[in-house]
């Protein structure tokens, strides 16, 4: 129940983990592409307005007449009103303003302007620099201060605004369209964070569901001999003056089920070990040929014994960088199934060869085979497809799944498949 809520749990830190993690990118993203966008609207309108703050510039000093005369203070209002009124176009407002802020002309002549031009609106804080001004909630413009000197010591404002209704409405309905697909997004998001963080536990959940099932098998099969030497020691106790002898089949089948108790026990402990991915091969250059020649001899002698043949072919050139422990291991597990698993007059037959640097195990048998099923689960730990037969032969369901783990921590591939007309080939390539 604990195990399950911290699964819960997890869940759904990574949910909200992966959900805040996407909202911020589309957001930055999204912000990202809003400035961009409104750079590239408003480039053109912020070009306009630098071209006709440059004409302003331009205009000549109009403090004296023809004659070299001075020029009055009204003359030099109406000639500077002029000069405004000519550079102005349809799509350009010009405002011409004292030093006070106060307006002196302008060239437009609407009503619904008239709120802004007042002394109020007006900030010197705003020369040369571009700002946004909206008239009547109704028209929006883009606009720039410039100050302009002249040689008497007059000091005017000139506004120049441009209008971007237009623009507006293209920033307003991209942002319209932004946020509804980000609302869509979000609901994506949501979507897919779940996805992800079932996904992301996913390696969790396997590995508790595999620890549960484990646990459980492992007490079964821990369980079944332990029950069993109890319960023939117990009878022994009930005979206590009996002989040896007498009692001989209980004592062997007690030492059986203890051989393979300690032989379980064992290859739990080899399992808990090759788990341990702290745990590194000790790998080196070894002589195959050598190593090989020092594992199968006794069991080719068991077969003989059994009445079984094992043909052998060994080809093994170069040297191979391998944990030289582990691939012991791993031949003797193939060769105790192949024995274990066929009958009298049945063959084994042993290929072991390198090429292109690899070695490879091929193992033959023409034995009980394994079925379709059986295939399916071959690796699985505890696994065994006639459980009263394994038991029999002292099988714990263990040997091919350390074999299994043995072949992949060595970087190679093992394979099980059927040998027509009967019997089973492994194939292993490192």
């Amino acid at each position: 129940m604990k195990e399950q809520k911290s699964i819960r749990k997890k869940l759904i830190k990574s949910l909200f983990f992966y959900l805040i993690l996407l909202l911020i990118l589309y957001t930055t993203f999204s912000l990202f592409i809003l400035k961009q966008f409104s750079i590239y609207i408003y480039k053109p309108v912020d070009r306009e307005l630098e071209h006709y703050k440059n004409k302003f510039e331009e205009i000549p000093d109009i403090t004296v007449n023809s004659d070299n005369s001075e020029i009055s203070k009204d003359e030099l209002i109406n000639k500077a009103k002029d000069k405004v009124e000519k550079i102005a176009n349809p799509r350009i407002i010009t405002i011409l303003r004292d030093n006070n802020g106060n307006v002196i002309a302008t060239s437009i002549k609407y009503k619904y302007f008239s709120d802004y031009i007042k002394t109020g609106e007006f900030s010197s804080k705003n020369v040369n620099t571009i700002y946004e001004i909206e008239v009547n909630s109704k028209y929006y413009y883009r606009a720039t201060t410039y100050e302009w000197n002249i040689s008497n010591g007059e000091k005017y404002f000139i506004d120049i605004l441009v209008n971007i209704n237009s623009e507006k409405e293209i920033m307003d309905n991209f942002s319209k369209t932004l946020l509804i697909s980000t609302g869509i997004v979000v609901i994506i998001s949501i979507i897919l964070s779940w996805f992800l963080a079932k996904k992301s536990i996913e390696p969790f959940v396997t590995a508790y569901e595999k620890q549960t099932e484990f646990v459980q098998n492992a007490s079964h099969e821990l369980r079944t001999p332990l029950t069993i030497i109890q319960a023939k020691q117990e009878l022994l106790l009930q005979y206590p003056q009996s002989k040896i002898i007498d009692k001989s089949e209980d004592i062997v089948l007690s030492l059986n089920e203890t051989r393979r108790l300690s032989k379980m026990v064992k290859e739990l402990m080899d399992l808990a070990r090759v788990d341990n991915k702290k745990k590194k091969l000790n790998k080196e250059m070894t002589n195959m040929n050598e190593l090989i020649k020092e594992t199968i001899p006794p069991y080719k002698e068991l077969a003989e014994l059994q009445n079984k043949k094992m043909n052998i072919q060994i080809n093994c050139e170069s040297y191979q960088n391998v944990d030289k422990n582990k691939i012991k291991q791993l031949l003797v597990i193939l060769l105790d199934n192949a024995l274990k698993y066929t009958e009298e007059k049945d063959e084994i037959s042993i290929n072991i060869h390198t090429h292109d640097e690899k070695l490879f195990i091929i193992i033959k048998d023409t034995g009980i085979g394994i079925s379709d099923e059986g295939l399916k689960h071959i690796f699985e730990r505890f696994y065994r497809e006639d459980k009263a037969r394994s038991r029999e032969k002292g099988g714990t369901g263990l040997g091919l799944s350390i074999a299994h783990t043995i072949v992949v921590n060595h970087g190679g591939s093992i394979k099980i498949a059927h040998n027509k007309p009967k019997g089973t080939i492994v194939t292993i390539k490192i």
